[in-house]
């Protein structure tokens, strides 16, 4: 009787090992998806970083000329009237003649 219960107690046992391992949401499995989320918070705080920093130029675009201004003189190359604008040309070397 007491080899019974004693065989009947290890079968249980293994077949929970079996279960925690190859069964279905497995440990390895589990451990998979701890990593994929950590990963995803990292990127979403990057993109919650990335959101913050556009609407603060949303508001400065709304609020203040100077950021239009800043924008307008380094992508487009205007400049206010009664500036001079000079543009350095570097010069292109010469070829050695062979």
């Amino acid at each position: 009787m007491f080899r019974w219960l004693l065989l009947l107690i290890l079968l249980l046992f293994l077949g929970l090992q079996y279960r925690l391992w190859f069964g279905e949401a497995n440990l390895r499995e589990t451990w998979q998806l701890e990593a994929q989320i950590e990963r995803q918070e990292l990127e979403n705080a990057r993109l919650i970083q990335r959101n913050s920093e556009l609407e603060a130029e949303v508001q400065d675009l709304k609020r203040g000329l100077s950021a239009i201004e800043e924008r307008a003189r380094s992508e487009l190359g205007m400049i206010r009237e009664g500036e001079t604008f000079i543009q350095l040309v570097e010069p292109v070397p010469d070829k050695e003649q062979p």
